[in-house]
């Protein structure tokens, strides 16, 4: 069996993303890593390059910036990576520059991929998530924040980049047949220096909106207010991946959130809770078909 991982990036200095831990978490269940590094107004690139030579393919591109509608732009680059991908490959291992995998959970990875690499009904793994807000503390509670996606699939050219690079689908539009399996994937989207988290915002959102929703929605200031965009959170009391410590070691600000604000969810939280937890009705967004074993 033969995996490869795949992966975008740009700017990843200028926004503080863990695009290095990220991809050291899952390269020991990597046999090779394509990483589409866009051209960039930091060191991305040596970045990248300083990871591990023998592994590591970079594909050197360039954005295409009048793709200002749902992010396309992102699935894009997130194709291009994936083109590259060798032939004799089994399985694709996607892992976005903010998004890092426990190595508790490698095994059973390893394991999942090895068997159903020989079932044609899986088009690829679907993984649990972990939303960490604010501070490496915290961890999103809200129904608002999606619980599942795919991060392996098959090595399958008719497979390609979803919207924003959430997911994936294939052919015309068809969702992927996915097995669920017991990992998690760990988002640190939301975790960064204020400062890096509002450059972030406010260049992020273009590749969503135009100039005039920007300016009517996203805050001109120095540093983000996580306090004031902040959703249902729980306090996390695991251990986070061992690629992440230092950066957690080194984090410099403070975030503290009150956990009885939780009982003051919202109506449509409050029923989607109900609903999954009494009726076994899971209203969550599903670009995906799960696979009946």
């Amino acid at each position: 069996m033969k995996v490869t991982g795949f992966s975008f990036v740009k700017n990843a200095l200028i926004y503080d993303y863990p695009v290095v831990e990220a991809i050291r978490s899952i390269l020991p269940i990597c046999d090779d890593f394509i990483v589409a590094v866009g051209k960039s107004d930091d060191a991305t690139l040596e970045l990248i390059q300083s990871i591990d030579k023998d592994k590591i393919t970079i594909i050197q591109t360039e954005w295409d910036e009048s793709m200002r509608e749902g992010g396309r732009v992102l699935a894009v680059e997130t194709d291009k990576a994936f083109a590259a991908i060798p032939e004799d490959s089994d399985w694709a291992f996607y892992i976005q520059g903010d998004e890092v995998v426990h190595e508790k959970y490698l095994e059973t990875i390893k394991v999942a991929m090895e068997r159903y690499k020989d079932d044609k009904r899986v088009d690829g793994l679907l993984f649990n998530y972990k939303h960490f807000y604010g501070s490496y503390d915290y961890v999103g509670a809200s129904a608002s924040w999606y619980q599942n996606e795919i991060r392996v699939i098959r090595n399958n050219k008719s497979i390609y980049s979803y919207k924003d690079a959430q997911g994936f689908r294939k052919g015309e539009n068809e969702k992927l047949k996915v097995v669920p399996i017991e990992a998690s994937i760990y988002h640190y989207g939301w975790v960064k220096e204020p400062e890096a988290m509002q450059r972030k915002q406010e260049n992020f959102n273009k590749y969503w909106h135009d100039d005039q929703w920007i300016d009517d929605n996203v805050a001109k200031a120095d540093e983000f207010d996580y306090a004031n965009h902040v959703r249902e959170l729980n306090r996390f009391t695991d251990e986070h991946p061992e690629v992440m410590k230092k950066r957690i070691e080194e984090k410099n600000w403070k975030f503290e959130y009150d956990i009885s604000i939780n009982n003051k969810k919202s109506g449509k939280d409050k029923m989607k809770s109900f609903l999954k937890k009494y009726v076994g009705i899971d209203t969550s967004y599903r670009n995906y078909e799960v696979v009946k074993k």
